[in-house]
């Protein structure tokens, strides 16, 4: 039966369901079209290279109309960042040529302050139809630390420039003063000069585009079509929730430290189903923390809206129909709902640890089939700064690590991935060591690190990076140093983190997981091992004959697999392999 089917005869009548399938392809390839041409032409690595960046498409009104596939916990900052502008900017007074500019989290929607939004209104039929946006991951923004995030800041104050919505350009006229402004507030002021132009020039191509569509269509007919598909998404999950239970769900995660101290902050996430609607709340978490692990609304929100569309119905297009059915709701002052001016910076830490609560009670309200294992659950962070070769200009390199997915209960967690809200690239050795005073000493996935079960969890990664001629600031930020990624269904725990100075030598250090400002002289190195994910079923229920293609793949090692599995699988592990 298809969803529409259900629809009764008070709800209004789509368009032809092939030509909405049409038009929003039409839709996503032009909001991949800014994406393509944001990533091409920017001259920052972690742009270019790394793809921490996302683009969207927006009504008039604020409305989410098409996301690219690119970094989920963006969604939130996207849409905040829009809905900023028009409180701060009437519709009425905008002009063709203008182009919003902001990043801060409680004045301009924004998460974190290294996230720069650029909003660009686009004008067809003679009025404003649509916005373009993009946001980008800047490497630096100013702040206390390079990188200008660090556990340990007590207020946002400490996180850089923050920005309310500003005009980045006024009628088609760039205001050369405030993006000097900007620029001279980050440690690599070229870069960001170059990357917001780029920003800027990457939303007027999708502009281009939608106004060429509104052409071709005709502007309300496309305004006709894009409520359609708000409409069809919004009941398309509303007959997601429908077929759930009714009922209530309650689970726990938890950071292991508030950024300050080894202080275990508590998430909890409970989801009731009534009908068709969904009521997510988090009762129960933690006060807001005394560092930079604090989430905001918007980045809230962008955690809850990933989890319903990738259990209850993965292949949903993200618009804002899908925002219909859930109502969410955190206690002010608590960890998801901070006062101002609480720190935010390492918010995606604990954004994927909500997701990790989500899915343990979203798990008790959905058909076993759809289980999965915690998987590395964070966003560890390492970043270093330095002097480029051969030039005086200094660099901040970012590097956010994947790491190893949960099992699931229909197969394996894949190895040294990005998990859940974020979906970055890694920086390609390379271009680290064209581009940096850096040496890349290892990066590898991690032995043993995976947790058993029926499915085994992912594989962790290790990367180590040293600093030949020294000169190197090195800061952190990471969580799962004391617990791993725990198994579901009899499924044991995968390797928790370490972050280490100097590993293999006699001075070896294992370093705090929030470490900030560090000091790197000539040869030294610092190692980070990502946590793996956990296993999901018995570990008696293993094939062992997938266990010895891991004994074989060099995933694990003999000790290990005894240890886990017993003596007796281990044989008939070998026996296959």
């Amino acid at each position: 039966m298809s969803d529409t089917s259900k629809s009764d005869a008070s709800k209004p009548a789509l368009s032809d369901p092939i030509a909405m399938e049409v038009f929003t392809n039409r839709l996503l390839a032009v909001a991949d079209e800014i994406g393509t041409s944001m990533i091409r032409a920017s001259f920052s690595s972690n742009i270019k290279e790394r793809k921490d960046c996302s683009v969207a498409l927006f009504s008039a009104d604020g409305r989410l109309i098409a996301q690219a596939s690119h970094i989920p916990l963006h969604l939130g900052s996207l849409m905040g960042s829009v809905n900023a502008v028009l409180k701060a900017y009437p519709i009425e007074k905008m002009v063709e040529g203008d182009v919003f500019i902001c990043n801060d989290p409680y004045v301009a929607g924004g998460t974190h302050t290294p996230d720069i939004s650029v909003i660009t209104p686009v004008f067809a039929g003679g009025r404003l139809r649509y916005f373009t946006a993009n946001i980008g991951h800047h490497s630096d923004v100013g702040g206390t630390v390079p990188g200008s995030i660090h556990g340990g800041a007590t207020s946002i104050f400490e996180e850089g420039l923050r920005l309310p919505v500003m005009k980045l350009f006024r009628a088609g006229e760039l205001d050369e003063d405030l993006l000097r402004m900007i620029s001279l507030n980050s440690r690599s002021s070229e870069e960001r000069w170059l990357d917001i132009k780029v920003q800027a020039a990457a939303n007027e191509r999708g502009a281009r585009l939608m106004r060429e569509l509104a052409d071709t269509l005709g502007a309300d007919k496309v305004d006709a079509l894009v409520e359609d598909l708000f409409a069809y998404t919004a009941q398309r999950l509303r007959n997601r929730i429908s077929e759930m239970a009714d009922g209530t769900a309650s689970f726990h995660s938890k950071i292991e430290s508030d950024g300050l101290g080894p202080v275990e902050v508590p998430i909890q996430a409970n989801v009731t189903v009534k009908g068709d609607r969904l009521i997510v709340d988090f009762e129960g978490t933690g006060p807001q923390a005394r560092g930079g692990l604090n989430v905001v609304a918007s980045a809230l929100n962008a955690s809850v809206y990933y989890v319903v569309k990738t259990l209850l119905d993965p292949y949903l297009l993200p618009n804002s129909g899908m925002f219909d059915g859930v109502e969410i709701s955190a206690p002010e002052g608590s960890l998801l709902n901070p006062r101002q001016p609480a720190a935010t910076g390492a918010r995606s830490i604990t954004c994927n640890k909500v997701v990790r609560a989500l899915i343990g009670a979203f798990s008790q309200l959905l058909p076993e089939d759809r289980g999965q294992a915690a998987g590395q659950d964070i966003v560890p962070v390492m970043v270093f700064a330095g002097k480029r070769r051969g030039r005086d200009e200094g660099y901040v390199y970012l590097e956010s690590i994947g790491g190893g997915a949960g099992a699931r209960a229909l197969g394996n967690g894949m190895d040294g991935v990005h998990v859940h809200v974020t979906n970055s690239s890694n920086l390609p050795i390379e271009p680290l060591e064209i581009e940096y005073d850096l040496l890349v000493d290892e990066y590898a996935l991690v032995e043993d690190s995976s947790g058993a079960g029926r499915y085994r969890g992912g594989m962790g990664i290790a990367r180590q990076i040293s600093a030949p001629n020294g000169g190197v600031i090195f800061t952190a930020r990471s969580d799962g140093h004391r617990e791993g990624a725990p198994g579901a269904k009899g499924g044991s725990a995968g390797r928790e983190a370490h972050l280490v100075k100097n590993p293999g030598s006699n001075h070896a250090e294992e370093l705090s997981p929030m470490i900030a400002g560090l000091s790197l002289g000539a040869g030294e190195s610092v190692r980070l091992e990502t946590p793996g994910g956990g296993g999901y079923g018995a570990p008696a229920e293993r094939d062992p004959a997938e266990l010895g293609r891991d004994l074989r793949d060099g995933r694990m090692s003999r000790e290990k697999a005894e240890e886990l599995y017993g003596k007796e699988m281990l044989e008939k592990a070998l026996d296959r392999a």
